[in-house]
């Protein structure tokens, strides 16, 4: 894909984006250590309320017993991947999956627990049952779909982005021998190592040094190409995006969008969470829920008009 396939995910090191709270540390980077970026403008969070979508007996009366008695659903995200899922000044997890996640759970009669995860973790704890849900930016693949259920709700691409005037003067089909940084278990850190190196192999290139530069945190991506430790940096699109305009005209993009694909809602395989989740979707488009929340985040352009069940091309 793009979107974190296996993902995919701004400023002075320890420096938060204003009401973004995107705070930028190296923790978690296994790579270069934390730096000064320069600083961003403030970044504003859409303060729009999303009204409480209304209570669906039917699609209630799918769930689980347990869920259902329980009054609350367990959702996964990875709260450094905005505008999809991040921490606000105060610490509370934001983001348009949130804002999704919250209106399933409410859809379903109950209550949305979101609970912060390395990104590399959700999928485990979704199969050991530690989560029910898992709303973080998933790219919908075969692979993952013979683990866990995916229902799509939303597509995106993968995009680049390097330093304002493209200094190192890099062309986006050609990042042969190039420092290039990724997030931890993305589409992106997988597109490097199974697309991107072999084809610099086979035109007699350099690699990309270490199948990329990969760090835990997209915060931490970000805050290595400002720093001038890498020369470009592979995301989703709506992530490379709000980048751009959380970096104070900082950076730009590079190239155009490739490679859309849908996201998909994780829930343990073959539960029966899965039609209840898709019933919601489904339910949140029709009503124009789903259109409320994309226009507040200013991602709408990765609308979908249908949500489907382990609907991967490859």
């Amino acid at each position: 894909m793009t979107a974190r396939t296996q993902r995919t995910r701004l400023i002075a090191a320890a420096a938060v984006l204003a009401t973004g709270s995107l705070l930028l540390t190296a923790c978690g980077s296994n790579t270069a250590s934390s730096g000064s970026a320069g600083a961003a403008g403030p970044a504003a969070i859409p303060t729009q309320a999303i009204p409480a979508a209304s209570a669906d007996p039917a699609l209630a009366a799918l769930l689980p017993a347990d869920v259902k008695s329980s009054g609350k659903l367990v959702v996964a995200a990875d709260a450094s991947y905005a505008p999809n899922e991040f921490k606000d000044e105060s610490g509370k997890i934001v983001g348009m999956d949130i804002d999704l996640a919250v209106a399933i759970a409410q859809k379903l009669g109950l209550t949305a627990d979101v609970q912060n995860a390395d990104f590399t973790s959700i999928i485990p704890g979704i199969t050991s049952n530690k989560y029910q849900l898992g709303m973080s930016s998933f790219t919908d693949t075969k692979e993952r779909e013979a683990t866990v259920d995916m229902i799509t709700y939303f597509t995106a691409g993968s995009a680049a982005a390097v330093k304002k005037g493209n200094p190192a003067k890099i062309d986006p089909k050609d990042l042969c021998g190039k420092k290039v940084a990724v997030q931890t278990g993305t589409t992106q850190a997988d597109e490097i190592k199974d697309v991107r190196n072999p084809d610099c192999v086979k035109a007699g290139k350099p690699t990309i040094p270490n199948d990329g530069d990969k760090f835990t945190l997209q915060t931490d991506v970000t805050q290595s190409l400002m720093a001038g430790r890498e020369q470009v940096m592979l995301a989703d699109s709506p992530v490379i995006d709000y980048a751009l305009k959380q970096t104070g005209g900082q950076l730009e993009k590079l190239g155009d969008t490739y490679d859309s694909a849908p996201y998909g809602a994780i829930v343990n395989k073959g539960s029966e969470l899965t039609k209840a989740v898709q019933g919601a979707i489904t339910a949140l488009i029709a009503d124009g829920t789903y259109k409320t929340i994309l226009d507040k985040w200013g991602v709408s352009a990765g609308a979908v008009t249908t949500s489907e069940i382990n609907a991967a091309k490859s």
